[in-house]
């Protein structure tokens, strides 16, 4: 990547906000160099922000963004795989905690996860899916190419189903998709194993069945079976001999254990074949966090090679990096917005700054404190610190702000009415249907 890439980044990106573009533009500056700011509303004190700080909230309340063409500019600058690589994504979701805002619509209950024991490990707010390019090591440094509310009437898999068949015409090649244990479903599996590869982690106690051995001579009244024997996860006497097995170390010279059993599918979906992978690892701590073996799923055009399995999944991990990145330097979680529409908004604002960030990588405007260690890959932060005298450089495609007199104000006499107040929806059974969303 170059000072032009970014720039011509920029000016694409600002194309596709259709409304209070100059402010949300400026906005989007104020955060990417404005690295010591605790809050939302300390960013319109950067020179970045040509605005007063009203300005902000209005832009946040008007603004709109075109999320096709807003989405398809970031694939386009997501970052390509070296020669002999594939692409790699990754989706996952994350939980934006508003136990007390009772004037927003639409939040949910949400599971609260590395909480510790408790009776009730919940909490109240909004919920999003984010799909991002991962790196081929584990870091921050992911590429946000998709991050979208979940509305209460809607589940994790869903959304992330929609915006892969949504993002799929936009990748060149299959990518590979990593999920975790939430997403191994019929649905998300019927739907997006047409047009990627999926590595899916399992919960330990997951079902799976054979195929059936047709036995001619036995044949009896009723309809034939749909299942062969039963395969659970954690009941070693359903396992049988897998069909591929691969010994070996991972990067630390630990032993490595993967074993395949293939042709099985899900009792919902026989006519999925997916393959059942464990990874036996001889230095894990046996925790909850760290279990001694790990089951995934995978659903491709051709048998994983055992070899990556471990490496491939192990990427995954980087999402969670680049969340905790965002909410804590990013001030992704700081704004205390009403409407959901204005949460989405800002979440798109916070997107762009973390991928601005990701193209400015090898550009050498990182800046260390005395500190830290010169020898690792900088971080988004160290890159974020050394961009403040670059922005005049590029220059900015938004126009000057306009200076005008003072508004009216509300008309003498005006009443304002409290806010409607909404109650936490609480999810029910879902029996949505997921086949008929792809594109």
């Amino acid at each position: 990547m170059n000072l032009n890439t970014l720039k011509e980044f920029r000016h694409e990106i600002y194309d596709c906000f259709e409304y209070a573009s100059d402010a949300l533009f400026n906005l989007a500056d104020a955060l990417m160099t404005e690295s010591q700011a605790q809050s939302v509303l300390e960013l319109t004190l950067s020179p970045n922000f040509e605005r007063k700080w009203p300005s902000l909230y209005e832009a946040l309340q008007m603004g709109q963004v075109n999320q096709t063409r807003f989405e398809q500019t970031m694939v386009r600058y997501a970052p390509h795989p070296f020669d002999g690589e594939r692409l790699v994504l990754a989706v996952d979701a994350t939980n934006i905690e508003r136990p007390f805002s009772t004037t927003s619509a639409d939040r949910g209950w949400l599971y609260k996860h590395n909480l510790p024991n408790c009776d009730k490990p919940v909490t109240v707010g909004w919920q999003f899916s984010t799909v991002v390019v991962v790196p081929a090591q584990t870091s921050s440094h992911t590429y946000i190419v998709s991050n979208r509310r979940i509305k209460t009437s809607q589940t994790p898999a869903e959304v992330a189903s929609q915006q892969l068949s949504e993002l799929r015409p936009y990748f060149a090649e299959r990518p590979l998709n990593l999920g975790d244990r939430y997403y191994p479903t019929k649905a998300f599996i019927q739907n997006s194993s047409k047009d990627y590869d999926l590595l899916l982690r399992l919960k330990s106690n997951r079902v799976f069945y054979r195929k059936v051995v047709r036995d001619e001579q036995k044949r009896g009244r009723g309809a034939p079976a749909k299942h062969g024997a039963r395969f659970q996860c954690n009941d070693p006497n359903t396992h049988g001999l897998p069909q591929r097995v691969w010994v070996g170390t991972d990067e630390n010279g630990h032993k490595l254990v993967v074993s395949a059993w293939t042709e099985l599918h899900l009792r919902e979906a026989p006519e999925l074949a997916l393959s059942i992978i464990r990874i036996q690892r001889e230095a894990a701590s046996g925790k909850t966090h760290d279990p001694l073996e790990s089951w995934y799923v995978w659903s491709g055009q051709t048998e994983l090679d055992l070899t990556q399995v471990w490496s491939y999944y192990k990427r995954r991990y980087s999402i969670e990096h680049g969340y905790r990145f965002d909410k804590q330097d990013l001030l992704w979680e700081k704004p205390r917005l009403r409407y959901p529409s204005q949460f989405e908004l800002w979440t798109a604002i916070v997107s762009l700054v973390h991928d601005e960030l990701q193209i400015a990588q090898g550009l050498g405007l990182e800046v260390l404190r005395p500190w830290e260690n010169s020898q690792r890959k900088p971080s988004p932060q160290q890159i974020r610190r050394g961009l403040s005298g670059i922005i005049v450089q590029l220059g900015s495609p938004a126009k000057a702000s306009k200076v005008r007199g003072n508004g009216k104000g509300r008309a003498v006499g005006t009443k304002v009415r409290p806010a409607t107040r909404y109650k936490v929806v609480k999810k029910g059974f879902s029996t949505s249907n997921l086949t008929n969303i792809r594109c």
